[in-house]
């Protein structure tokens, strides 16, 4: 198990600036592209962006999950996402049906993209990684709910019964190596009114805030759910099982 001050010295690796960045295309990005220089919001902590990534697959419930298929196709099609098991979960997970198309389509490239749009607020989120699929029994239960079995429907033959042990089913989990989202700042007459001003004074709008969660951020979240969960008794009935950098009570 890899130590605590190791992970912290992770932690603030992850959290420096990149200090290789070139100047100079930093520059032609921001005259070229106003917008983004205007709207990217570089300050936020990783808990802070998982957050908000939250309140948006949360709200907008239905994504987008788009696989490549052999002749070099995309294919999306509208999935809802198991609700997160934790305030630092990134691995979206779907229950799915292994007799579909997309199943032949991770198979053949497991690179995929998800990405969700809430209607209301116009804030949006974008997931780049890699699917597997499995059909790990405990990791299916952990995920079924009773109302799914009307997508798979009984079939009468006494094994495809809909249920959680029907064959056809599987978890979809998509590991994400890049997550990127757009968060409204401003409520709809807000986000109109900067509009409205940005095309008359011929400045750029930016009515909210993009936010990227890098590959290295991803990786040190997992690894901190996975590895450095310890157990201290304290003089109660509870004891403290802590996550770092956060810390939570559960009763024994």
């Amino acid at each position: 198990m890899m130590s605590v001050s190791f992970l912290v010295y992770i932690y603030i690796q992850v959290n420096r600036v990149d200090s290789t960045f070139t100047p100079q295309l930093s520059t032609m990005a921001t005259i070229l592209d106003p917008y983004t220089a205007k709207a990217e919001n570089k300050d936020l902590t990783s808990q802070q962006k998982i957050e908000g990534l939250h309140e948006i697959v949360q709200s907008a419930r239905t994504g987008m999950l788009t696989t490549r298929s052999a002749d070099g196709h995309l294919h999306s099609r509208a999935m809802m996402p198991s609700a997160p098991f934790s305030g630092t979960q990134l691995v979206l997970a779907f229950v799915a049906n292994n007799a579909s198309h997309k199943f032949e389509e991770i198979d053949n490239d497991s690179h995929v993209n998800v990405s969700f749009f809430n209607t209301d607020t116009t804030s949006w989120a974008s997931y780049s990684g890699r699917a597997k699929a499995g059909r790990d029994k405990e990791t299916i239960a952990k995920h079924w709910s009773s109302s799914l079995s009307a997508y798979f429907g009984d079939l009468g033959d006494g094994i495809h019964k809909g249920d959680e042990n029907d064959p056809r089913i599987s978890i979809i989990e998509v590991i994400p190596e890049e997550i990127r989202y757009w968060v409204a700042t401003k409520g709809s007459l807000g986000r109109a009114i900067d509009t409205a001003v940005s095309a008359v004074t011929k400045n750029c709008a930016a009515p909210g805030e993009l936010r990227t969660i890098s590959k290295p951020e991803i990786q040190l979240t997992q690894r901190l759910q996975s590895t450095s969960r310890i157990y201290c008794r304290v003089p109660s009935e509870y004891e403290v099982s802590w996550i770092w950098p956060s810390c939570t009570f559960s009763n024994i």
